[in-house]
């Protein structure tokens, strides 16, 4: 029997609302949205533009429309987007990119994510003549979930953005989790979008809005990114409901970031210290861990299955690996009561 939920690590897309944030949702001015007659989702759209340094806005259902929004504003049909081999715009937005865009890839491969200017580069291709694929834009991201929040390097971000520059192509970041790379780096918003044409910012992951992103850069691209979001069927109505939830979240919960932070390297630590190779503290730089059951006597499904049985839920990815992600939603007391189960059970499994 499955015990109590101490803890649902799965993703930070689980947090809910808080009191406040639904009150704000309540009490928001509202107008269409198609009509950019809402309110309140031109003040949010104006805000984060203005976060990035960028001239406009555009807000969307989810973070794998502004990404897919932000790619086809950049890359013409048939041309390229380079990306690293397990970025999120490649490897789970179900192909909307070429499928939807008709736009193709090719990836650079780095093993624990840290981004390189230099290993992109090398696959640019930006004047390739009439017979071979065109390299349109690099998509960089940041933190790079599949690489346990890994936290692109302001000094390599600039570095692409200048060569890119030089070479005709465009940069796409896709800053899902740009809020935790702000905050655990120190760095500005304004330094992230400094670093690429279109940013795509959720709302609804450790920002804790219950849903929504806002994709941003120049007043012409934002405009064909709006064209293309009407036609992808994401035009919203009297979406300021949803809008004044990013509003909220923009204003009360960025600096409490570096909470979440603290309890994935506590549950990182434990693990670690409970059975040494399971998990690496050393590169839990943002919300996100990883514990390998590489060593262990069971599988990542069968040892997140057993977390689960006592009151901890994570994600298996693949066979030998499990993600957890801290969130608003989980405080210091759940984080170390995951920890605890989590260790004992590493432990336990070490030994059998």
């Amino acid at each position: 029997m499955t015990e109590q939920l101490l803890a649902d690590l799965r993703s930070d897309t689980l947090t809910r609302p808080s009191s406040e944030m639904r009150q704000a949702m309540a009490y928001a001015e509202v107008g269409d949205d198609v009509y950019a007659e809402d309110p309140t989702v031109n003040a949010l759209e104006a805000r984060v533009a203005e976060l990035f340094g960028h001239e406009a806005g555009l807000f969307c259902p989810s973070g794998s429309m502004t990404n897919m929004l932000g790619v086809a504003a950049l890359v013409p049909r048939g041309s390229e987007l380079l990306a690293e081999s397990r970025a999120h715009v490649l490897r789970a937005e179900v192909g909307g990119h070429a499928a939807l865009a008709g736009v193709t890839s090719r990836t650079w491969i780095s093993p624990d994510g840290t981004l390189s200017a230099d290993a992109a580069l090398a696959l640019a291709e930006p004047g390739s003549g009439y017979n071979q694929v065109a390299t349109g834009a690099i998509a960089v991201e940041n933190t790079h979930n599949f690489s346990g929040g890994r936290i692109a390097d302001l000094a390599e971000l600039r570095r692409l953005r200048t060569l890119t520059a030089e070479r005709g192509i465009r940069v796409h970041m896709d800053g899902a989790r740009v809020a935790n790379a702000v905050v655990a780096s120190g760095c500005s918003f304004a330094d992230q979008g400094a670093c690429a044409d279109t940013v795509s910012l959720c709302l609804s992951k450790g920002l804790g809005a219950p849903v929504g992103s806002v994709l941003t850069g120049d007043a012409e691209l934002i405009g064909h990114a709006r064209h293309l979001r009407k036609r992808y069927g994401g035009g919203m109505r009297q979406a300021g409901i949803l809008a004044a939830a990013g509003l909220y979240a923009l204003e009360h919960n960025v600096d409490r970031l570096a909470e979440d932070h603290a309890h994935a390297a506590l549950i990182a630590a434990r693990i670690a210290a409970a059975v040494p190779g399971t998990c690496d503290p050393g590169i839990v730089e943002t919300n996100i861990a990883f514990i390998s059951t590489e060593g262990l006597s069971v599988d990542a499904v069968e040892f997140a299955r057993l977390a689960a049985e006592r009151g901890v839920r994570i994600t298996p990815l693949g066979a030998q690996a499990c993600r957890l992600v801290t969130h608003l939603d989980v405080d210091t007391a759940a984080a170390e009561a995951a920890a605890g189960v989590l260790a004992e059970l590493a432990e336990r499994t070490a030994g059998a």
